[in-house]
């Protein structure tokens, strides 16, 4: 039944792609209205489906314009005595430092700029360990694709501080990781971090 519905939100995801990007390079009206509709029909199958109503579904899945892109995630690997550094959020999970890619921020000088403000720390951002397509390595699956960056990074100085995403910092040994945020980082993806802090000569990973 669980690959039976991955197939299905694939197939709508593909949808809302084309839809898209019909409505970006469409100049004839009825063409537009004929992609407006499978845009339309996408996010009613989606909402059936899951436990979201019609109108989140479409605040989520429908409201872009352009073509469509994956979003930019990143992530912070910083090593201290053979472990590796996770914040804590307000949920309980753990997770490496990290978050959206601000528009005018490249992944290197964004994951500088998260680990800020959610570890307290002034780092270095010194390898980009990998650039992983999310749906095939973290779960639930979302409606639209994320490009996840591991950057490995070193402290050069700041001090961790409460804020309103974070309520702590520690380190860990790789057999004493937390209850991770999964959706944010997998065991495996972490693990990949340990591996690439040890390996001088590391070559990026890229789905």
């Amino acid at each position: 039944m669980g690959n039976k519905k991955n197939h299905i939100l694939d197939y709508i995801i593909e949808l809302q792609f084309i839809a898209q990007g019909g409505l970006t390079y469409s100049k004839d009206p009825f063409d537009i209205e004929r992609f407006e509709r499978i845009r339309q029909i996408t996010a009613e199958i989606l909402s059936e489906k899951t436990d979201k109503s019609l109108e989140f579904v479409k605040e989520v899945f429908c409201n872009e314009t352009g073509f469509q892109t994956p979003k930019l995630d990143c992530r912070a690997a910083i090593f201290k005595e053979d472990k590796i550094l996770l914040i804590q959020e307000k949920n309980g999970t753990w997770s490496l430092p990290g978050g959206w890619v601000d528009v005018n921020q490249s992944i290197k000088t964004n994951t500088i700029k998260e680990v800020k403000e959610e570890a307290g720390l002034d780092v270095v951002a010194e390898k980009l360990i990998a650039i992983l397509d999310r749906n095939l390595h973290n779960t639930p699956k979302y409606i639209y694709g994320i490009a996840k960056s591991f950057m490995l990074c070193k402290t050069i100085g700041g001090s961790f501080k409460e804020n309103i995403e974070t309520i702590q910092s520690n380190y860990f040994k790789i057999d004493e990781l937390p209850k991770l945020a999964v959706e944010k980082n997998t065991e495996s993806q972490i693990k990949m971090c340990f591996d690439a802090y040890y390996d001088e000569n590391w070559e990026t990973i890229c789905d």
